[in-house]
């Protein structure tokens, strides 16, 4: 039986509006979640896009989901499963490869097989990325303070981000302190000299920017990749059975199990304000809801520009969420195989494909994919990173069939001449064109290729600028200045409406944190 009399409404069924309700419902809270597509999961869906292949459409690994998420909302129980991928495989222009396995012998003596220098320097960097992203996880779940408020509680809260500092050793503050503005480029060159381990790392620094890897900032961008974490063990990265949906999936099943109402089809038009403060929504079909609070999920532009009039936010708040830099810069190709593509770097090895194929050879590389992009242009040889999902869950595919997950760099939302089946048949292409240099037979084992551009994201996932994490990861739209200054903490200018998604701290990926963070805002703040 449904109500329109809400404690909280959530605006946005992804996988951070699903955790905040989860939080809120938990506490014995009356909450919905409005989702206005036919399925819930926001960018992290499991769909079937030719009849017997299933495809995680947008987000397709796990990584940076928290495990007290995990642990608070009991996900196993609701059918959370993670599969490890244990590999990471380079091809090389020059025929040759170099793959990271999970066995930390094999990889180390693969690195030294290229360069023992490099070999060595390997485990000291992995030693020092991991003391960095130990050092700052403690501010992931910690809500960031206004350094120029002089509230007892920003004041703590700035008490708190300086005991974690002061926890430091003096060889880890300046390590954090260069990962927060140097290039993933300058970082790596630092450390190592082979062109393929260099290109293979630099590629998460630039995940969802509009950055090549010799941009400043770009490693700070690589260390929110690098805590990843699963089970406990940092840099781990995962397949969730049934895709992304899996996930997603076990978050809505824990929240409904909680009282959580979901809706789907059920898209907001405007935040219902009364006496400057937030107190329900309006649909797009006219129904009306009311509650004590509202939560958007959705991004930033949509949250501020879209739900709410303007007239209700100070004009410079309005400028600020304007200028929030939104610009997507992947895609992705979702191909339905009838046979693996087969790697002449490592021809026929059944464990290449169990794993990540990363088209990175170099730095270089990369930064000419970027060149492209600059001017508008979709990169004629792309970044790409690859996964074979039914080879690691066998259900997402018909017997003796595969399924390939490409996701693509880059592909510029303001693409010139703008996007049309024509450019996403070039997008298409380039992907194609670039994984037969290294496998030869991809072309005829192609049974159908779904081509995804930034604008497809914005229009079917709802996400502005087709940006997967709601907003560039750039040093002034992290922490304390995300989504804009004064505003970090989940609260927004007008009362009762709370911002909980990719686009506030502590930025995008499945993580769940934004939504966690500001369910317990809601709560503490009281109804």
């Amino acid at each position: 039986m449904t109500t329109n009399q809400y404690d909280a409404i959530v605006i946005g069924g992804g996988h951070n509006g699903l955790v905040a309700a989860a939080y809120l419902a938990r506490a014995g809270k009356k909450v919905v979640v409005l989702e206005r597509r036919h399925i819930a999961g926001g960018a992290a869906v499991t769909e079937e896009i030719f009849p017997g292949y299933k495809f995680t459409e947008f987000s397709y690994v796990v990584s940076l989901l928290r495990p007290e998420i995990i642990r608070d909302l009991e996900l196993p129980k609701h059918g959370l499963k993670i599969l490890p991928l244990p590999s990471t495989v380079t091809p090389m222009e020059n025929g040759d490869y170099l793959a990271a396995w999970d066995d930390h012998n094999l990889t180390r003596r693969e690195i030294y097989r290229h360069s023992p220098k490099d070999a060595e320097a390997y485990d000291e960097y992995a030693r020092v990325m991991a003391r960095a992203a130990k050092a700052i996880k403690p501010i992931i779940n910690l809500i960031p303070p206004d350094p120029t408020s002089l509230s007892m509680r920003d004041m703590l809260g700035l008490l708190k981000v300086g005991q974690f500092a002061a926890n430091l050793s003096e060889k880890e503050l300046y390590a954090v302190a260069k990962l927060a503005t140097q290039s993933a480029a300058d970082l790596l060159e630092e450390w190592f000299e082979t062109d393929a381990l260099k290109g293979t790392k630099a590629a998460s620094g630039i995940i969802g920017t509009f950055l090549g890897p010799r941009s400043p900032g770009t490693a700070y961008v690589l260390l929110h990749h690098y805590m990843g974490e699963i089970d406990g063990a940092f840099r781990a990265w995962g397949f969730a059975k049934n895709g992304s949906g899996g996930v997603s999936g076990s978050i809505l099943s824990a929240a409904e199990s909680l009282g959580a109402e979901i809706r789907l089809n059920a898209s907001v038009k405007q935040v219902k304000v009364k006496n400057d403060r937030a107190v329900g929504v309006i649909l797009e079909n006219g129904d009306e809801l009311q509650s004590k609070v509202v939560m958007s999920a959705a991004d930033p532009k949509r949250t501020f520009l879209q739900f709410v009039e303007g007239k209700h936010f100070p004009d410079e708040f309005v400028t600020s969420i304007q200028n929030f830099r939104t610009r997507g810069s992947s895609g992705k190709v979702n191909i339905a195989l009838s046979e693996l593509p087969n790697f002449t770097a490592l021809p026929n090895e059944p464990a290449l494909h169990r794993g990540a194929v990363s088209i990175s050879p170099s730095i270089d590389y990369i930064e000419r994919a970027y060149d492209d992009a600059k001017y508008g242009q979709i990169s004629k040889r792309p970044y790409l990173d690859m996964i074979f999902p039914s080879m690691i869950d066998p259900d997402m595919a018909p017997p003796g069939q595969h399924v390939m997950s490409c996701f693509v760099q880059y592909a510029p939302y303001d693409l010139e001449g703008g996007w049309t089946d024509a450019t996403r048949n070039t997008l298409g292409e380039a992907v194609i064109s670039t994984i037969e240099q290294y496998a030869p037979n991809i072309r005829r084992a192609i049974v159908g290729m779904q081509v995804i551009s930034p604008k497809d994201i914005e229009a079917i996932a709802g996400i502005t600028g087709g940006n997967i994490f709601h907003g560039e990861l750039l040093l002034h739209q992290i922490f304390f200045l995300r989504p804009t200054p004064q505003w970090a903490d989940f609260r927004t200018p007008l009362k009762g409406y709370y911002f909980g998604a990719a686009g506030a701290h502590p930025g995008g990926g499945v993580m769940g944190a934004a939504g966690m963070l500001a369910a317990k805002e809601i709560l503490k703040n009281g109804f």
